[in-house]
């Protein structure tokens, strides 16, 4: 079992500061959500852990095991097993969800065995099968263009059947439920839920408390201004849903006065 280990985050882009020393622990085996208004750096964390390189690090740390992440590139990233489901999937015409995957998991097994030939296609076709009827998924959508034509709940699912086919052992949701009706994202969250388990921390970045209606969080952090400056189990994003925010900036104020 490991943690995922954010130490006093400072991050920029553009030369404005977004981090601003932001502290939080993931453990495996939990769900975290973080939650708070536009333009607080939720987006900037995601893109930030997984080595974005538009996003300056200016200071912390970041760490799975005795590794700072933060040292290494993308790729090597995914190899430790970091997951990111993107807000806004690309669409790659003219590859198939099921090729795209194949070649996922044999880049996954070359990196860490360069002389690995890959999974042969049969047991590669188990493989995504067994997934799919897992997650309770239609098995044409493999043959299907990857994102390409899409719908926004077709996108989410791809990137969670992604999530199962790799088996990270952190996977970062950045606002998964943007863009879905009520049916897509239940679909969604129960697609979430079946990964569950002792191996998979999971961090929810909303704006909304909808997505953890059926996504239940062990912890529920509220993040403002490049930090984290509140957290609680699931009841507190229940209250944020009732009071909004403004309780916390006054919090924060009322403090930063004393």
């Amino acid at each position: 079992m490991s943690d995922l280990i954010i130490r006093n985050l400072h991050v920029s882009i553009d030369g404005k500061e977004i981090l601003k020393g932001l502290n939080l622990t993931i453990p495996q085996g939990e769900v975290h959500a973080i939650m708070g208004p536009n333009g607080t750096g939720k987006s900037t964390l995601a893109y930030t852990l997984m080595g974005h390189p538009s996003y300056e690090v200016t200071g912390g740390e970041v760490w799975i095991d005795d590794t700072n992440i933060l040292e290494l590139e993308p790729d090597e990233r995914s190899r430790l097993g970091i997951f990111l489901a993107f807000q806004y999937p690309v669409a790659i015409p003219g590859v198939t969800v099921a090729n795209f995957l194949r070649s996922a998991v044999n880049a996954r097994r070359r990196a860490d065995n360069p002389e690995d030939k890959g999974v042969a296609i049969p047991e590669f076709r188990k493989m995504l099968k067994d997934k799919m009827s897992y997650l309770k998924m239609d098995q044409a959508f493999a043959g299907r263009y990857l994102n390409d034509g899409f719908s926004g709940g077709e996108k989410k699912r791809a990137e969670i059947l992604q999530m199962a086919m790799l088996k990270p052992r952190f996977a970062i949701l950045d606002e998964t439920d943007s863009g879905l009706d009520i049916d897509a994202l239940r679909i969604v969250s129960e697609g979430v839920n079946a990964l569950r388990g002792p191996d998979l921390g999971v961090l929810v970045i909303t704006h909304y408390q909808r997505i953890l209606n059926y996504i239940k969080p062990d912890v529920v952090h509220v993040m403002m201004d490049g930090r984290i400056v509140e957290s609680g189990d699931a009841d507190l994003a229940l209250h944020l849903e009732e009071h909004g925010y403004d309780w916390v900036r006054e919090k924060l104020e009322n403090g930063a006065a004393a």
